[in-house]
């Protein structure tokens, strides 16, 4: 763990439960086991440029403490309990929290003949001035999980100096899309694919029903997904394409805001080998994580809620 000379951070110690033996007991139990609890909040819909809507949750605390922007993994939304539960503890601790809904995720299909992707950082400019403008008084934190947390490190590593986020977490982000799109198909990770392409399918067709011309899909893999829609629909010439822009491993070197960067070393998802550590290490505005055991977004801890812990010392530092 590199520790920052100007921050000066030392983070707790992963220490798994004992039963959590590989890293899919860690991300499938986290997943799927871990309930949900989300603070009282305000859904709001948020207009984007191309007559678009956002869906957003706001928990508003009465303090002079930071707002800070969720981002949630590819198709999750607010709901899930690595959100609401940060949510909840955010306002425990005195943060008030706003969690984006990624186009079609929320509670209603977006209006547009398009959805989301792993580099959709125009949504984000567009969510974050909107908590700049609706709350000026308040700093902007970030926290972001696996697609959330690719899309917020190549938001920062775009915007540099300009970035409106003063502080920020990236939790099992994925380094090379194309690697992790891969890995994907190979072993138990086949099953989360299965499910991921559920209901990516399913919106496609219920897309469909309002733009005809919407692209088709003929394949059994995430690959293939996005090579035949995800690329089309956001204007890449493929999924090596798409791939190759928005992959989070070119941004780091560009990051000029303080960032935490969380990641378990067994992750199969997101395989930490193509994290680009040199760059990581170089950039002084960035600390990282790595544990030696853990999930995809999933770490459980002999004392629980060691992830959630992490986070809030980083953002109270």
């Amino acid at each position: 763990m590199k520790t920052l000379s100007h921050s000066n951070i030392q983070l707790e110690p992963f220490e798994p439960v004992w039963w959590a033996w590989n890293t899919h007991v860690h991300t499938v139990v986290a997943s799927q086991l871990t309930r949900a609890e989300k603070p009282d909040h305000q859904r709001l819909e948020v207009p984007t440029p191309d007559d678009d809507f956002l869906e957003v949750d706001v928990s508003l605390v009465n303090s002079d403490k930071p707002i800070v922007a969720l981002f949630h993994g590819l198709e999750g939304s607010t709901d899930r309990h690595y959100i609401a539960n940060l949510m909840g503890l955010l306002k425990e601790k005195g943060f008030s929290s706003a969690a984006l809904n990624f186009r079609g995720c929320g509670s209603k299909m977006n209006l547009r003949p398009r959805f989301y992707h792993s580099g959709e950082t125009q949504d984000y400019r567009t969510f974050l001035g909107w908590l700049k403008r609706t709350y000026p008084e308040k700093q902007i934190f970030a926290v972001g999980y696996s697609l959330g947390a690719n899309a917020l490190v190549k938001y920062l590593g775009e915007e540099k100096d300009q970035s409106l986020v003063q502080r920020a977490v990236a939790v099992s982000p994925p380094y090379d899309l194309k690697e992790g799109s891969i890995r994907l198909q190979h072993g138990f990770n086949r099953i989360y694919e299965i499910r991921f392409l559920k209901t990516l399918v399913e919106k496609l067709e219920l897309k469909r029903q309002t733009f005809s011309d919407m692209p088709e899909f003929h394949g059994n893999t995430i690959y293939e997904f996005d090579d035949q829609v995800t690329a089309k629909l956001h204007n890449f010439e493929g999924a090596d394409d798409y791939y190759h822009q928005c992959s989070s491993k070119h941004f780091y070197g560009d990051v000029k805001t303080d960032l935490l960067v969380i990641h378990s070393k067994e992750d199969t998802l997101c395989p930490i080998e193509f994290a680009p550590s040199d760059m990581m290490n170089q950039n002084p505005c960035i600390q990282t994580c790595f544990t030696d055991e853990g999930g995809h977004v999933g770490f459980l801890s002999s004392d629980p809620g060691w992830l959630y812990r992490v986070i809030l010392k980083w953002l109270r530092a």
